[in-house]
């Protein structure tokens, strides 16, 4: 199948340019996730698995940039006039080193991406059920990713067309699925905590709302998910535009990872200091008869709703 979009080695400067800003940025908010996860708190209050996703996330992406930096140095510098058929045709080698590396690093990028929304939507619903569907998903995203990766590796006669049915039917399958998992998974777990915001909203004693983590989570899925649609729409139509997408998906995975876990910290931090000051303001006004036992029980109880929620970033 012919590729259709601009050249490649406009697409391979362009997307390059594209995911070094996005980068940058998903370094930005990789500093502002440590923060919030570890400032102020002893080391065994912190959550030791997201600090660890989050390093990884930032380590993967990085080593993709790397990777992207060397391909664009030895397609328009090293190789220019020795690599038969030009830039043009270096880049359009699925069968290059650093074109099966790059692929073998975004395959596990999703893996951890998609996995930290599964585990999260476990973490609210606290049953296995509700990830079943998701985490079978999950499951075909890793072997599509693999033979993805593998029939890259093999490529001789059809390298040069990544669109080829021998590499194209498993990139296909793999943008489906991770986009089907994401969706499912973000909306299980942001559909859970707008029941816990309603079910406690008719009796709340406070003014704290979980609804701002309801609009971080949406806001990271259609992110995500739009991303992801382009790509698949892109890679369908044989268009040269998905390898801009491409590179531009892994940082993007990261910042939607870091936005919501500092949302998360925010929120859990907020509250925290509320309660504190609640209760010694309470303290500092009276006696004992002040206090009732109904909106005491309400207030635990809310207090409950909102710490299963908190458990995403701690």
């Amino acid at each position: 199948m012919a590729s259709r979009g601009m050249p490649l080695d406009t697409a391979a400067i362009f997307s390059t340019i594209m995911e070094a800003i996005l980068y940058g940025f998903s370094v930005l908010m990789f500093v502002g996730t440590i923060w919030t996860l570890t400032y102020k708190r002893r080391m065994k209050e912190i959550n030791r698995p997201i600090v660890v996703v989050a390093f990884m996330l930032l380590i993967l992406s990085t080593a993709h940039m790397i990777v992207d930096i060397i391909r664009i140095e030895q397609g328009l510098v090293t190789y220019r006039d020795t690599f038969p058929g030009g830039p043009q045709a270096f880049f359009a080698d699925v069968s290059q080193v650093t074109f099966v590396i790059k692929n073998i690093i975004y395959t596990m990028q999703t893996m951890v991406g998609d996995g930290m929304v599964i585990y999260r939507c476990y973490i609210v619903w606290q049953t296995v059920w509700v990830i079943i569907i998701p985490s079978l998903l999950w499951f075909g995203i890793t072997v599509c990713g693999i033979c993805a990766v593998y029939s890259v590796s093999q490529a001789t006669s059809q390298a040069g067309n990544i669109f080829a049915k021998a590499t194209g039917q498993w990139i296909t399958a793999f943008y489906a699925m991770t986009l089907a998992s994401n969706l499912l998974a973000s909306g299980f777990l942001a559909y859970r905590i707008w029941m816990m915001e309603r079910n406690v909203s008719a009796i709340r004693v406070s003014r704290s709302s979980m609804m701002p983590i309801v609009r971080v989570l949406a806001d990271a899925a259609i992110l995500y998910s739009v991303t992801l649609l382009s790509a698949l729409v892109c890679f369908v139509e044989a268009n040269n535009g998905q390898y801009v997408i491409l590179d531009m998906i892994m940082p993007i995975i990261s910042i939607a990872f870091y936005m919501v876990i500092i949302r998360m910290a925010m929120k859990t931090r907020s509250h925290s200091y509320l309660s504190t000051v609640g209760m010694g303001s309470e303290t500092a006004r009276g006696t004992a008869q002040q206090y009732h036992m109904k909106p005491m029980q309400v207030h635990i109880s809310q207090i409950t709703h909102e710490d299963d929620a908190s458990k995403l970033a701690y």
